[in-house]
C-alpha cells in the first residue's frame, strides 16, 4: 500500500467509502450491514488500509455505528474521517453533532472531521468556528471539507484559522473538474484532495453499455448512465480494457490507479464484497506507464457527457420506463453521488 503524508496525516492511497453501509438506497441489506461491511473493514486494515471515510448522513448514522463497532479492537490502524451535513451548521449544532458521531464511531478523536456540504444559505464561519474548537479539546484532529470550490476551501482555512487539510470531491476520468484548481492547489501546499466516486459509480469498471445499463437502484439519478452517454464513454472504457488486459488487471483498477497517480490525491471507493475491496487496493500496485497516463486523459478530456439540467428529461423518461409511471406522474431531482 502506497501512502500520503503531509502535514502529520498519512492515509493511504486506496480508502473505503462507505456511504452503502447501512444506506438503504443501495439495495445490499441488512445482511450486508451485519456482516458484510465489516469484513471489508477489517480485511481493509488488513491490507495496510487505514482511510476509512463515513458521514453522519450515511445510514442516518448507520454507516457510523457499523464502522465503529468493526474498528473498534484496531483503532490505533485506523484514519477514521466523518462529516457533518450541514443544515443549520452554527456552532453549537455543528459541535454537538460532532459529539454524537463521536459517539457512534466509538473513538475519543476522530482523525478527520469535514463539512459535508457548503451551504448557500448559511455563512462558513460558525461552522469553522466550531472546528476549532472541537480541534482545542481534542474530539478533532484535522479539518476537513466536502465539496467546496477553491474559494471556498480557501476561506475555510481562514475562517478556522489554520489548516484545512483535504477537500474531499468527486473526481475520477469521468469527472474531472477539480484539474482545473484543486488538485493543483492541494499539491503546491501539502493539501489532499479525497476522490469520491473514483468509479463514476461503476461507469469505469467497464461493466455497463448501451446494451447492459445497470440495474434499478441508485444509478437511475445518474446522468452517466444515460444510452446517450454510455454511448460516448466507449473510447475510454476501450483505453481501459486495453491498458488493464497489459497490466493483467481491470479495467476499475486502471481507473483507480489513474486517480492515485496524482500526487496528494487519494481515492475512496466503495466495496460490496471483500473480494471487490480487495481488487481496489490492488490498485495501488498497479504502475500505469506515463504513456498509458496520457491516453486515458486524452480520452477523458474527450468524453463530454450530459449533465445537468439537460440530462433531466433523459432521467425522467429512464425512471419512468423503468416504474411505469404515467408521463404525467411526478419526478424528485437526481440526488448527487457521494462515497
Amino acid at each position: 500500500m502506497r501512502y500520503v503524508e503531509v502535514n502529520g496525516a498519512r492515509v493511504s492511497a486506496i480508502g473505503v467509502g462507505t456511504w452503502q453501509f447501512g444506506s438503504k438506497e443501495w439495495g445490499y441489506g441488512p445482511e450486508y450491514a451485519r456482516t458484510t461491511a465489516a469484513a471489508i473493514l477489517n480485511r481493509a486494515l488488513d491490507l495496510g488500509v487505514n482511510l476509512v471515510d463515513t458521514a453522519e448522513i450515511y445510514g442516518m448514522g448507520a454507516s457510523e455505528r457499523i464502522v465503529g463497532e468493526a474498528i473498534a479492537s484496531r483503532r490505533e490502524q485506523v484514519f477514521v474521517a466523518s462529516k457533518v451535513f450541514p443544515i443549520v451548521p452554527i456552532s453549537p449544532v455543528v459541535e454537538w453533532r460532532a459529539v454524537e458521531s463521536a459517539s457512534r464511531l466509538g473513538v475519543s478523536t476522530m482523525d478527520l472531521y469535514q463539512v459535508h456540504w457548503p451551504n448557500p444559505l448559511f455563512p462558513n464561519r460558525p461552522a469553522m468556528v466550531a472546528m476549532r474548537r472541537l480541534q482545542q479539546i481534542g474530539l478533532v484532529d484535522h479539518v476537513g471539507v466536502s465539496n467546496f470550490n477553491l474559494v471556498q476551501w480557501r476561506l475555510a482555512e481562514r475562517l478556522l484559522g489554520g489548516r484545512v487539510l483535504t477537500n474531499q470531491v468527486q473526481y475520477s476520468l469521468a469527472a474531472r473538474k477539480p484539474d482545473l484548481d484543486l488538485v493543483p492547489w492541494a499539491q503546491a501546499n501539502e493539501r489532499i484532495v479525497i476522490a469520491y466516486s473514483p468509479l463514476a459509480q461503476g461507469l469505469l469498471g467497464g461493466r455497463y453499455d448501451v446494451d447492459n445499463p445497470p440495474p434499478p437502484g441508485v444509478r437511475a439519478n445518474n446522468a452517466l448512465f444515460l444510452p446517450a452517454n454510455l454511448e460516448r464513454a466507449q473510447p475510454l472504457l476501450t483505453a481501459l480494457r486495453e491498458i488493464a488486459a497489459a497490466h493483467s488487471a481491470t479495467p476499475a483498477q486502471v481507473a483507480l490507479a489513474w486517480v492515485i497517480r496524482r500526487p496528494n490525491v487519494v481515492a475512496i471507493p466503495g466495496a460490496s464484497s471483500v473480494e471487490q475491496l480487495e481488487a481496489n487496493v490492488a490498485a495501488a500496485d498497479l504502475d500505469l506507464t506515463d504513456a498509458e497516463d496520457a491516453r486515458l486523459t486524452a480520452e477523458s478530456d474527450a468524453f463530454s457527457p450530459t449533465r445537468g439540467v439537460a440530462a433531466l428529461p433523459g432521467l425522467i423518461s429512464a425512471r419512468r420506463s423503468v416504474s411505469g409511471d404515467t408521463p404525467d406522474a411526478p419526478d424528485a431531482a437526481p440526488s448527487s453521488p457521494d462515497a
